[in-house]
C-alpha cells in the first residue's frame, strides 16, 4: 500500500533541490532517491545520508523498459508521492497516467511562462522585471499541470542567465520543501 508521506525524489545531477527536500522535510520523508545518471553527484550525497537509491543509466535504454523498472522500485518502497528535482527526462504519458496526481515538479520560471529549457535567458531577453520558480503537478503535457506554489525573483540590471539562475535556485530551495509538505498534507 502506498503511503503519501513516503516520497521518492528523481534527480539527474547534483541534487541540490533533493538535498533541500531531505533537509527541510516536514510531514513527509524522502525514502528513495532515483536517478537516470550513475555518476550524478546527488546520488553520492543521498548514499552518505543512508537514503536508499535506485539508478539505471537511461541512455540507450528502451523508455518503457526503464520506466517499468523505476515503477517497480517505487512500488517496492511503497512510494506515495514522486518529487522531480532536476530530473532531466520527460516521463511517458503511460507513466504519468499511472501516477496521476502524485508527481510534482519544480520549474525555474513563473509558469505558464517559459515552459521547457533556457528559462532565465528567455526571461531576460523578454525584458521581464521578475522571474521565479513554480511547483506544479506533472501531467502528460510538459510543464502544464496545476501550479501549487510560486515565488518571484527580481531580475536585476546586468543580470546574466547564470546570475539569475543562482538566485532562482536559492528561492527553489526554500519553496519546494514547503510546497511538498502542503501537497502531502492534502
Amino acid at each position: 500500500m502506498r503511503d503519501p508521506k513516503r516520497v521518492a525524489v528523481l534527480i539527474s545531477g547534483r541534487g541540490s533541490n533533493m538535498k533541500a527536500l531531505v533537509e527541510q522535510a516536514s510531514g513527509y520523508e524522502v525514502v528513495l532517491v532515483a536517478c537516470n545518471k550513475p555518476l550524478a553527484a546527488g546520488l553520492q550525497w543521498a548514499r552518505k545520508q543512508a537514503i536508499p537509491t535506485w539508478c539505471w543509466d537511461s541512455r540507450g535504454v528502451d523508455k518503457a523498459q526503464w520506466e517499468t523498472a523505476l515503477d517497480e522500485a517505487l512500488q517496492d518502497h511503497r512510494i506515495g508521492i514522486i518529487a522531480l528535482a532536476g530530473f532531466m527526462r520527460i516521463l511517458s504519458p503511460e507513466f504519468t497516467k499511472r501516477w496521476a496526481g502524485r508527481v510534482v515538479n519544480i520549474h525555474p520560471s513563473l509558469l505558464p511562462k517559459y515552459k521547457g529549457l533556457e528559462t532565465h535567458k528567455r526571461a531576460i531577453e523578454a525584458g521581464d522585471s521578475v522571474a521565479g520558480c513554480s511547483i506544479h503537478i506533472v501531467t502528460e503535457e510538459l510543464d502544464a499541470g496545476d501550479v501549487l506554489a510560486q515565488v518571484e525573483v527580481p531580475i536585476l540590471p546586468g543580470d546574466t542567465p547564470e546570475s539569475l539562475e543562482e538566485r532562482v535556485l536559492e528561492a527553489e530551495h526554500q519553496l519546494y520543501p514547503k510546497a511538498l509538505a502542503e501537497f502531502v498534507a492534502r
